[in-house]
């Protein structure tokens, strides 16, 4: 199978906007920096699944700072090396997940009250310390099924504030079939940022959705993911992820075509085997198992 990859993605801060990139480190926990920081409000972690103009918040990275920027507000910078955190760990709790984290200091908090309008922290979590794990059901599932396969994958495989998993995989070829629809139906086209992927998957071999029969992906013999869940979707793709607006596409045109019994479902939530040191870049070749 010839299979590439065409894409890498960051979302440093959960739900603001994403950083593309050529190249990257990979761990068990995903792409480096990613979905390292959460935006808690009254005790509750914001999306933009309720505040969507959460996308209209850039990141940056250098290599000692995050760097965020939004319309109307001031440049804030967050150091990497954690000297700007300000208290101790607490609990936080994404979806059905309570693990721990620590606050960043107060212009951050400052900065993301001001902008979204009611007051809020900016959190960091330490993927070994707060010790949060993916779904054993899924990952057991799909140990079972390729037992071949399973050697290396870690038992725990810790991740940060991601909804489930430490990587999201879609496929290319899928956008551009949801595409072809919405421009059937005459409407606009979508890019793949509505869906937050961290990887996108090109290749002559890969059709529209055969992402959802892949078990396991690799990048040589440093790297494998296992596929090992869809990702079932709210109504973050309706959102513009420019402009922070919400429309109703393209989640119309995919409650049409692709609703299972999970829900919604475009691309698929991985986990990671990979050994110390390992990248990814741009236009590696990608080697795939399938479900069958």
């Amino acid at each position: 199978m010839s299979l590439s990859i065409r894409s890498l993605h960051i979302y440093p801060v959960k739900s603001c906007a994403g950083i593309d990139l050529d190249v990257s480190p990979i761990d068990a926990a995903g792409l480096a920096h990613d979905r390292r920081w959460l935006v808690v409000a009254g005790g509750q972690f914001l999306t933009q699944r309720q505040r969507p103009e959460m996308a209209a918040i850039r990141t940056a990275l250098t290599a000692t700072h995050l760097q965020l920027g939004a319309p109307g507000m001031p440049p804030l910078e967050v150091p990497l090396d954690g000297s700007g955190l300000a208290g101790p760990e607490e609990s936080v709790t994404v979806w059905r997940d309570t693990f721990t984290a620590r606050p960043e200091g107060e212009a951050a908090a400052r900065w993301f009250s001001d902008f979204l309008g009611q007051p809020c922290r900016l959190f960091k979590v330490d993927i070994a310390g707060a010790g949060r794990v993916v779904s054993r059901d899924w990952v057991g599932r799909w140990r079972e099924s390729h037992a071949d396969l399973a050697a290396g994958f870690d038992d725990r495989n810790l991740f940060g504030f991601a909804d489930g998993f430490p990587l999201l995989i879609a496929n290319q070829a899928s956008l551009d079939e949801l595409n072809a629809q919405l421009r059937g139906k005459g409407r606009e086209p979508v890019p793949m940022n509505r869906f937050r992927p961290n990887i996108v998957l090109d290749g002559d071999d890969l059709a529209a959705y055969d992402e959802d029969h892949l078990a396991l992906l690799a990048r040589g013999e440093d790297v494998r993911m296992a596929l090992v869940k869809p990702c079932t979707r709210c109504s973050i793709p309706d959102v513009d992820q420019r402009s922070g607006r919400r429309g109703d596409e393209p989640g119309i045109t995919l409650t049409a075509t692709r609703s299972t019994d999970l829900g919604v479902v475009f691309g698929q939530n991985a986990i990671v085997d990979a050994r110390p040191g390992a990248i990814l870049r741009v236009g590696d070749a990608i080697s795939a198992e399938w479900n069958f």
